[in-house]
């Protein structure tokens, strides 16, 4: 068996390249970094050309610039919508056997700051939320002409190989430099948004789950849990035995995107996935990895 990971340089694209290879499948990766193919997505062409030539068993979809910010609008679409596109067109052309998995968001749901279910309506509230429900709109195409096109709504998930400009490792980055000597002030917007804080090499084994099976082909991916920023905040500085209301700054005009970003994950949960890594288990991975 042979899997394709498109955005196989991500975090998300390390974890299920480490779990493929225990299940016995030889994975290929496609990136624009790292030692990995360089197929470009937004080329039907060269997307055609590797899928006609591996005939994979599975294509994971995974790339993306995850961010809402406006500016990225053009890029998010062409990697989002293009992509999805054309690796679809390529599998129902050349490889109609492969499974297909498309990688979506809680974000592009509307949020009434109650656990976000799959059969929700979505709301196109940014650019990255557009393009995300424009692949789920051509997933849903292309499997009523017959393709197997799964779709994993993500909620927030980390690691420790997260950049920092994503606030788990951001915060677990101060610590380390806080515990060693620095005297630096860690400013936050608003400490009270609840999210999720899944591991992300759980949430592969979700991916996993979903695309062993042909009942369900659209699933939330995510803990069901929420915590506070404040109350990540207080477990990753206990573990230096510090409060962290000494070295944190809250930015009083700060608005967040949202007040509760949660999944209802009880789908996922009936196909037989839960999470193995706890919140404070994270915490301390963030920590001390």
């Amino acid at each position: 068996m042979t899997a394709i990971i498109i955005g196989a340089n991500g975090q998300d694209g390390y974890y299920l390249s480490e779990l493929l290879k225990v299940n016995g499948v030889t994975v290929v990766g496609v990136s624009k970094r790292g030692d990995f193919l360089r197929t470009d997505i937004t080329k039907y062409e060269e997307v055609a050309a590797l899928v006609k030539e591996l005939q994979p068993s599975y294509i994971f979809h995974l790339a993306a610039n995850s961010t809402t910010r406006h500016e990225v609008m053009f890029e998010n679409h062409e990697t989002i919508c293009t992509g999805t596109l054309n690796i679809l067109e390529a599998v129902k052309n050349y490889s109609p056997a492969s499974k297909v998995f498309i990688s979506g968001s809680g974000l592009q749901f509307v949020n009434n700051n109650q656990p976000i279910k799959e059969t929700d309506p979505f709301e196109a509230r940014d650019p990255y939320s557009i393009s995300r429900i424009q692949s789920v709109y051509a997933a849903r195409y292309f499997r009523r002409l017959g393709l197997k096109v799964y779709v994993g709504y993500f909620f927030n998930h980390d690691s420790p190989r997260r950049t920092e400009r994503h606030m788990a490792k951001k915060i677990a980055e101060a610590v380390k430099r806080i515990a060693a000597g620095s005297s630096e002030k860690l400013e936050i917007g608003d400490s009270t948004v609840i999210k999720e804080w899944t591991f992300a090499g759980d949430v592969v084994k979700g991916i996993w789950q979903l695309i062993q099976q042909d009942l369900v082909f659209e699933a939330n991916i995510g803990s069901g849990k929420g915590y506070s920023i404040e109350e990540y905040l207080s477990v990753c500085f206990s573990i230096i035995h510090k409060d962290w209301k000494d070295h944190v700054i809250l930015k009083n005009d700060f608005t967040p995107e949202y007040k509760q970003l949660v999944s209802d994950a009880s789908l996922i949960f009936s196909l037989g996935w839960k999470p193995d890594v706890s919140f404070e288990q994270l915490a301390e991975m963030m920590i001390n990895q």
